[in-house]
């Protein structure tokens, strides 16, 4: 384990096991990994921060060094806040890294001590996004598989409360 600490962020609307995976694999390998919840203004978004972190919270509850919080602003900047080295990405597939490198070296010049680390997540989640999720449930397909159980059973109570 490498004594560095990472942030993993994205919008997490909901937690995915994709996103899982990667926060599993993450916490083996950095001594330290903050899941960072943000508001992405081009997504439409069904929780609240303080929902999506608690989520999040049940999810990795039984890691000692995986911990969970919200920022705003620039990503280098809470890095620079938080003690943070290592930006972990998640990588889908092919169409994902254009973007994905673009924001890695943006980032590298607004702050050049940070460093940006790509991983795919398991093939079984290559295909799976928040997004996707959300649809599925949305029309009563079942999502069993593809998000904790606790988000599970959080997201059915949203989406019919809607």
């Amino acid at each position: 384990m490498i004594d560095v600490t990472a942030v993993y962020p994205g919008s997490f609307d909901p937690l995915t096991n994709g996103h899982l995976d990667l926060i599993v694999r993450g916490s083996k390998i950095f001594s330290k990994l903050i899941v960072a919840v943000t508001d992405n203004p081009s997504k439409t978004l069904l929780f609240s921060p303080e929902e999506r972190i608690e989520m999040i919270r049940e999810a990795v509850s039984h890691f000692d060094n995986v911990v969970t919080d919200q920022f705003h602003g620039l990503l280098v900047n809470y890095l620079n806040n938080v003690g943070g080295r290592v930006i972990l990405r998640g990588l889908r597939a092919v169409s994902d890294f254009e973007f994905e490198f673009q924001m890695a070296l943006m980032n590298r010049r607004l702050c050049e001590t940070v460093e940006t680390i790509f991983m795919m997540p398991h093939e079984t989640y290559s295909y799976l996004s928040s997004g996707l999720v959300k649809e599925i449930c949305a029309l009563g397909g079942d999502i069993s598989g593809l998000v904790p159980s606790n988000v599970k059973d959080i997201l059915i109570k949203k989406l019919d409360s809607l």
